[in-house]
Order: C-alpha cells, then sequence, then structure tokens
C-alpha cells in the first residue's frame, strides 16, 4: 500500500527488546484539508535507517503493509491490533524547503443563489 503525506514527526529507534528494534513515522495526511488525519507508521529492524534522511515537514510517499494480530488478554477478553509497517519512503519534491502547505482548490460558496448562476441549464 501507499499513501502520500507530510511528516509531522520521527522518533528516535528505540531498543524494544534484545533483538528488535523500531523507528516510528507519524504522517500528516490531508484527504479533507478540514480534517487532517495523524497515522503513524512503524519502521523495524534495519527498516529503522529509511527514516535517517527524513525531516519534519517533507512531503514524502511512503510504501507500508497492513498488519493485525488477535491478542487475549487474562480474563479471555480477545483484541485485535493493527499496525502500518514501513518498507519504503520517497521524499516528493516542495517538502520542507517549498510550500508550507499543500495545494488545494479553493472552497465554494455553497450559499449563492440560483440568480447568481449564469449556466444555461
Amino acid at each position: 500500500m501507499d499513501i502520500k503525506g507530510k511528516v509531522h514527526e520521527v522518533s528516535p529507534t528505540q531498543q524494544v527488546t534484545e533483538t528488535l528494534k523500531k523507528r516510528e513515522l507519524i504522517l500528516e495526511y490531508i484527504e479533507n484539508p478540514q480534517y487532517p488525519e495523524y497515522l503513524k507508521f512503524e519502521a523495524i529492524q534495519d527498516r529503522c535507517n529509511l527514516l535517517d534522511n527524513v525531516q519534519v515537514g517533507d512531503n514524502v510517499d511512503v510504501s507500508f503493509n497492513l498488519k493485525g494480530r488477535p491478542w487475549t488478554d487474562k480474563t479471555g477478553k480477545k483484541t485485535y491490533f493493527n499496525s502500518l509497517q514501513l518498507w519504503k519512503i520517497n521524499k516528493i519534491d516542495g517538502g520542507a524547503a517549498g510550500s508550507s502547505a499543500p495545494e488545494y482548490a479553493p472552497p465554494v460558496d455553497l450559499t449563492s443563489s440560483a440568480d447568481d448562476d449564469d449556466l444555461p441549464f
């Protein structure tokens, strides 16, 4: 899967266990400019290095796998967890050095009356 967005945060590498290290990327995803989403991706093991050259404000294209797993607590209640595992990231022109905000179509005024409409139908 792929998604484009702006880097909001990059965490330092964490040594989770003796054999597992991970690093997190928070991506600002703006499908609707009024309500941006903040998505957390994790890079594990040698993929942690992929985030070394990424900075807050960079526009990026992230390739990731969607992972899911069940977990049962001590009382027997089953819960499901999802994770977005990053495996590739590419900077897109217009990142931190470019414009500070993504470009969008201007808002449409839905309050105009039908008399203002110059369409022939």
